[in-house]
């Protein structure tokens, strides 16, 4: 079975560490070089916030599962909490971006039971942002969402060749 496999990309980890590892150079800086207590204190809230990044940053560096997996049967996303998602419950596909974020919004099938309870209040935040119940995070994953979102709807609606199409695409993507 044809499988394509998306994984987080390296270069963006290593950006949260490049972003992160001056702030926190210079907190240790601050710390070690004034003797002012306001300046510590700032010092050592500049280390504890920047360094949050230090371990995010390796995390997502070091981390080598699958993001998002697609087969013949359907689509997986890990940040999704879903199991996989048949093509046959995918009504629609489009991209969506929140705050540079980049996501792609699973119109799902009336039927489709998610799984896990979301909030009234984030139902409709959902809503008013044009989010889906399900939404495909490509914060961390290194791929064009317009392209990922017309490669779903057409695997959604075909019947009959998706092992052709996934081969087609992994040749495409690889």
């Amino acid at each position: 079975m044809t499988e394509i496999r998306f994984y987080k990309s390296p270069w963006k980890s290593l950006k949260i560490l490049a972003l992160t590892i001056p702030f926190v150079v210079i907190g240790v800086w601050i710390v070690t070089t004034t003797t002012d207590t306001t300046e510590r204190i700032l010092g050592w809230l500049n280390i504890c916030f920047f360094g949050l990044g230090l371990p995010i940053g390796l995390f997502h560096l070091f981390d080598r599962r699958p993001q998002i997996l697609m087969n013949e049967i359907g689509i997986w996303d890990r940040t999704t909490n879903q199991p996989m998602i048949n093509w046959e419950w995918i009504v629609d596909a489009y991209t969506l971006n929140i705050y540079s974020q980049k996501f792609i919004a699973l119109v799902l099938d009336e039927n489709f039971q998610t799984e896990g309870h979301q909030n009234k209040w984030a139902a409709r935040l959902s809503e008013d942002i044009g989010a889906q119940k399900v939404n495909l995070s490509l914060s961390q994953v290194n791929i064009d969402g317009e392209k990922l979102a017309l490669f779903i709807i057409l695997m959604s609606r075909d019947e009959s060749n998706k092992e052709e199409l996934l081969k087609k695409a992994l040749s495409e993507w690889s």
